[in-house]
């Protein structure tokens, strides 16, 4: 299961179609149940998964007004189930105005209006390492955090990779001291900010008429992400 925002949804689409690729014959189906997308291969006892959950952290609804509720994660029994699990998270933590997907934040008995977001994205990140070292098992499941996906500004009509990637980017620098501090379990970073930085060539905006420097391209960079990902589950 990818659980986290459209950027691991574009890696589980990339791994769908990657699948079908290598076994064209095989009966397929594809389904949404609930919030679930699901990619099926029976015959081989494959189930593909990914559940939209951007911040991965609990937002509810409390008196008409949505609640980030920062240290808290109560909707994840479904995660336990896995034997593979891919986190992501970072598109929506800088969202503010319309785009913004709360009104308030909560953390314990405190209610904040608002508070730097690059603080509040390591909050997030926190509990759920948290969550993750009190309830997840390496043995059972094997856990990967998908590094940041970059975005590029002004990549519509880019023709081929940037000659250097920038500056190292920020929401993966907190993410690695993250992981890094989990004490109990096995957490493989897919490490893809860097490697991706290099392709503002390779966004959907090439092909619309919107300026998407954000989402991949498919055939694209998230098959190289798979790549990795294939690679980690066989070694």
């Amino acid at each position: 299961m990818f659980v986290g925002d459209s950027l691991g949804q574009n890696q589980w689409v990339s791994l769908a179609c990657m699948l079908h690729a290598s076994l064209p014959q095989a009966k397929y189906s594809m389904d949404k149940i609930g919030k679930i997308y699901t990619f099926t291969l029976l015959e081989y006892n494959i189930w593909l998964l990914f559940l939209g959950n951007p911040l991965i952290v609990d937002t509810i609804t409390q008196k008409g007004s949505r609640v980030l509720k920062i240290d808290s994660i109560s909707s994840a029994n479904i995660w336990k189930q896995m034997d593979v699990l891919i986190f992501n998270t970072w598109h929506w933590w800088d969202r503010k105005g319309k785009k913004q997907t709360w009104n308030v934040i909560q953390e314990g008995n405190i209610t904040y209006k608002d508070m730097d977001r690059m603080e509040l994205y390591k909050k997030g990140l926190n509990t759920w390492a948290k969550w993750a070292d009190s309830n997840l098992n390496s043995t059972k499941t094997r856990i990967f955090f998908q590094g940041v996906s970059p975005d590029h500004e002004g990549c519509k009509g880019k023709t081929g990779p940037a000659q250097s990637p920038g500056n190292i980017h920020p929401g993966e620098i907190e993410l690695e001291k993250v992981l890094k501090n989990i004490s109990k379990l096995f957490i493989r970073l897919i490490n893809i900010t860097r490697l991706s930085q290099y392709r503002s060539d390779g966004h959907q905006s090439i092909y619309t008429n919107s300026m998407d420097c954000i989402h991949w391209c498919l055939p694209g960079v998230p098959d190289a992400w798979n790549q990795l990902l294939y690679y980690f589950l066989i070694s």
